[in-house]
């Protein structure tokens, strides 16, 4: 009876180096940290894909109640969040693509309250929407899983503190929030400045004119018009940013 604790208790120490992983990895990338997925929900998926990875990856001996098992959880508490603020960039740039063309068209003051971003355009919540049912319908939940897999063979469980290369190279990746969002935006951004340029030629030639009047309600119809119009290039715009951050994720924590 002695020896079968020990094996149970044994078998759980080493079944929670891939559980912190996964957990912080769901937690911070997207979809599964959506408030609107059930909290029971997360916790099975969390489970089954840790069940799923614990027997394919090394789990190293090491005590759970030692110094070296509190640094390693904060160490894959560190990598896994990496790896889901990494997807997270994607679905940042989404929101600031939305923005960008909601303020263009006059939209700006049409807010929604999302559970996760607070109060956005609506706009913007639409491209956020189309992101997630795209990444859904590339296999994104189980490319997650992929590269969740490999993660494992990159970083090791508990192999080393805190890389700050990784964390540099978050940053950097980060900042392509804003060229993500402007190769998704500039399409219709290029058509509403020609709007509104046409707009000002208008009001040159005819003072007496309340352009504004006229050209503030137009920009909306034009606007969706444009947005239908331009709607293959910008979803192969999104396809590709994500997977562009799947390949980041290697990258950032292999050090790249």
């Amino acid at each position: 009876m002695v020896l079968l604790v020990a094996d149970i208790v044994q078998w759980l120490s080493q079944f929670l180096w891939p559980l912190v992983r996964v957990s912080a990895f769901l937690l911070a990338g997207p979809f599964f940290s959506l408030a609107a997925v059930n909290f029971r929900i997360r916790v099975a998926v969390v489970l089954v894909i840790t069940w799923m990875i614990y027997p394919l990856v090394d789990v190293p001996d090491i005590d759970p109640f030692s110094f070296a098992a509190v640094t390693g959880i904060m160490h894959e508490v560190f990598v896994g969040g990496l790896m889901g603020l990494t997807l997270q960039i994607v679905i940042a740039a989404l929101v600031v693509a939305g923005q960008a063309i909601a303020g263009s068209m006059g939209l700006s003051m049409a807010n929604m309250i999302d559970p996760n971003l607070g109060s956005v355009p609506s706009l913007a919540q639409f491209f956020l929407i189309i992101g997630t049912l795209l990444f859904l319908s590339l296999g994104g939940h189980l490319i997650m899983i992929s590269v969740l897999y490999s993660s494992f063979e990159l970083v090791p469980i508990a192999s080393g503190g805190f890389n700050t290369d990784m964390i540099v190279s978050l940053l950097n990746w980060s900042s392509e929030i804003f060229v993500g969002a402007a190769v998704i935006a500039f399409p219709i951004m290029i058509g509403l400045l020609l709007v509104n340029a046409l707009l000002g030629l208008i009001s040159r030639a005819a003072p007496s004119l309340n352009v504004f009047a006229i050209g503030f309600p137009a920009l909306i119809p034009l606007g969706l018009g444009m947005l239908l119009l331009t709607m293959t290039i910008w979803l192969e715009n999104v396809e590709n940013l994500w997977f562009v951050g799947f390949s980041k994720i290697n990258a950032i924590i292999g050090g790249g």
